[in-house]
């Protein structure tokens, strides 16, 4: 067996998550209450909350501490056939902390601020994003660039599989792109309940706060290749931090990591850890079907899975 572990990242949170795993596994509770001395709040407050667990600041933090205590977890629990992870935007620092090339610390650290200068950014300069679902990609980004030419901050913000392309900037814009598309004969479009334009260089003010935020810090190297959305390749000891940095900015680039991670590193099963299941629903409209998938969201589905793991391997 050859597994890649999926971390989920912003929105996939939802109020309650954690609780259960936090009352009946020690190592998740270990986890969690460091983060929570790091952040200086109880972060079992934030996942139960409903209106914090919805902000930038508060949520991204939860995320990172959520998906990298969790991954410890099955870890611990026997889980050890990892040969590659890949995380949605946010959920790369806990694949890095997974890997090793961050520790936990660093990690919940680094996201408080990142958290917190993308909350600034994104209430000073509200943007808005659209999934648009339809596989002609080229003919979106044409049209999304177009616009960009004659001066609309639009842009294409998520390529999340092969057929839903997220777009992001100033909401007018956004807007008459969505018009722009209707006519081209899209069909399907969903604005995501998000504050800010991420991916788009809209969020450059909290990018350059980043990259500061990030000089100093020491990465090590990894046990295992962790995919980067931006530049489609494995992270390397060098290209960490200023992959982080432009992360921030940079179309994510999911579809194609998740390709390149099975088809080079072998992988024949995936595990989705976080509080959702997207990112396994996106597998299966991107990888083969023979690929086995595994979603851990709780302390049910953590028992499941190991069980299942134990039993195939």
């Amino acid at each position: 067996m050859r597994i890649g572990l999926l971390f989920n990242g912003q929105g996939s949170q939802k109020a309650g998550m954690g609780q259960d795993l936090y009352d009946h596994l020690p190592a998740f509770k270990k986890h969690i209450d460091r983060a929570s001395a790091i952040l200086g709040y109880d972060l079992v407050d934030v996942f139960n909350n409903e209106e914090l667990i919805s902000q930038t600041k508060w949520v991204q933090p939860a995320i990172v501490a959520f998906d990298a205590a969790l991954a410890a977890c099955l870890l611990e629990a026997g889980v050890k056939d990892v040969v590659s992870a890949l995380g949605l935007s946010l959920g790369e620092y806990p694949a890095l902390v997974a890997s090793g090339m961050l520790s936990f610390d660093q990690a919940i650290a680094l996201v408080k601020d990142r958290g917190a200068y993308m909350q600034e950014v994104g209430d000073a300069n509200p943007g808005k994003m659209v999934a648009v679902l339809d596989d002609n990609q080229d003919m979106i980004v044409a049209t999304v660039e177009k616009m960009q030419r004659e001066g609309l901050a639009v842009y294409a913000a998520n390529f999340n599989t092969f057929a839903q392309l997220v777009i992001g900037g100033e909401a007018l814009a956004v807007d008459q792109a969505v018009q722009v598309l209707t006519v081209d004969g899209v069909k399907k479009m969903v604005p995501l309940p998000v504050s800010g334009a991420f991916h788009t260089p809209l969020l450059k003010d909290a990018a350059d706060k980043m990259a500061k935020r990030l000089a100093d810090e020491d990465v090590a190297d990894g046990t295992y290749p962790v995919y980067s959305n931006t530049t489609k390749e494995p992270f390397t000891k060098e290209t960490v931090k200023h992959t982080l940095e432009k992360q921030i900015v940079s179309p994510t680039y999911f579809a194609d990591c998740l390709k390149n991670m099975v088809e080079e590193q072998g992988v024949d099963t995936l595990v989705e850890i976080g509080p959702g299941v997207t990112l396994s629903k996106f597998a299966r409209k991107i990888v083969s079907k023979d690929i086995a998938r595994y979603s851990v969201t709780d302390w049910a589905s953590l028992e499941k899975v190991v069980a299942e793991l134990k039993e195939e391997g």
